[in-house]
């Protein structure tokens, strides 16, 4: 049995704009995935490498955010920016404690 074509069906957050406070965040927030996603990667024994090697487990992402190229932090930015604007679609608000 084959399985069924995968739909990927994303909240649409197209009508919600980020205020510059929040917008200031993306940021933040996007270093901070990368660097959980390398925390992981190492503690799962992976090492810097030239190349990704699902083998030898070696990926060249396995720098600091800092280093990454900008295509590399677009997709962090990306993951951040739709991970907040989900927040508040789904009625949540985001505030800066003092």
């Amino acid at each position: 049995m084959e399985k069924p074509i995968y739909k990927p069906q994303p909240i649409d957050t197209s009508d919600i704009v980020l205020n510059d406070e929040i917008t200031a965040l993306v940021e933040e927030l996007a270093k901070n995935v990368h660097e959980v996603w390398a925390q992981n990667r190492l503690s799962q024994g992976w090492t810097f490498g030239p190349e990704r090697d699902d083998n030898l487990k070696t990926h060249p992402s396995l720098i600091p955010y800092e280093e990454l190229s900008e295509q590399e932090k677009q997709y962090d930015r990306d993951t951040a920016t739709e991970t907040l604007k989900f927040i508040l679609k789904q009625g949540f608000s985001i505030t800066r404690r003092d």
